[in-house]
C-alpha cells in the first residue's frame, strides 16, 4: 500500500512573495534609478575600453557571474561583447590564492592583477560584511578603480568602503538576493540602452 499526503496550503508561498512585492515596491521608488545609472556608466566605461571585474561569495557569486555573463554575452539583443570578469570563476587561481594567501585575499590579489585605474569593481554581499570582500574594495581604492557595493540593509561596512553604494532594503537574504538580480538586468538594460542597441 503506498502512503499518500494530505494536500496542505503553505503559507511560506505567501508570506516570501508578501516580503518580496514589499521590497521590490521600496526598490522601485528608491533605487532603480540607482542601477540604471550605473548600468549607463558602465557602458561608457567599457564601450571606451575600461573592464568591470565582479565578486561576491555564494548566492551573491552567482549574481556576479550572471552580471558578466550579460556583459560579454548579450542580455536582450546581439552587440559587441565587453569585458567583464567574475573573479570567483577562475578556480584555480582561487583555489591556490586561498591555499597560499589565506580567505582574505581571495579577490583582493586578482583586483592587484587585474584593475586598472578607471575600471569597475562591483562587490555583492547581502550582508555587506564579508572580509575578502572589504579586502577587495581596498585592493579597488589602491588600483584606482570605481568600487560600486551592492549589499543588503544599511549600514554596513561594504557599503562604507564603497565609492557608491545601492543597498537593499529587505528583511531576508534570499530577497536581498532576488532584489540584487533585478538591479542586475536593470543595469544591463540602461547598459544596452546607452550604447543604443
Amino acid at each position: 500500500m503506498t502512503a499518500t499526503r494530505t494536500s496542505r496550503p503553505l503559507a511560506a508561498h505567501g508570506d516570501h512573495c508578501g516580503r518580496l512585492l514589499t521590497a521590490l515596491e521600496r526598490f522601485r521608488a528608491e533605487q532603480a534609478a540607482t542601477a540604471e545609472r550605473w548600468g549607463a556608466r558602465l557602458a561608457t566605461t567599457l564601450a571606451a575600453g575600461g573592464r568591470l571585474l565582479a565578486a561576491g561569495n555564494g548566492g551573491s557569486a552567482a549574481q556576479a557571474q550572471h552580471l558578466t555573463a550579460e556583459l560579454v554575452g548579450r542580455y536582450r539583443v546581439d552587440r559587441a561583447p565587453f569585458s567583464a570578469i567574475a573573479l570567483h570563476a577562475d578556480t584555480s587561481s582561487c583555489t591556490a590564492i586561498v591555499n597560499d594567501y589565506g580567505p582574505d585575499e581571495l579577490f583582493a590579489r586578482q583586483v592587484r592583477a587585474h584593475a586598472r585605474p578607471g575600471d569597475v569593481l562591483i562587490l555583492m554581499s547581502t550582508s555587506g560584511a564579508s572580509p575578502n570582500l572589504l579586502s577587495a574594495a581596498r585592493a579597488g581604492h589602491e588600483s584606482a578603480a570605481h568600487v560600486w557595493a551592492l549589499t543588503g540593509p544599511a549600514p554596513n561596512p561594504l557599503a562604507e568602503a564603497g565609492d557608491e553604494t545601492l543597498c537593499v532594503e529587505a528583511g531576508s537574504t534570499a530577497t536581498v538576493q532576488e532584489l540584487h538580480l533585478v538591479a542586475v538586468h536593470l543595469m544591463c538594460g540602461a547598459f544596452d540602452t546607452e550604447l543604443g542597441v
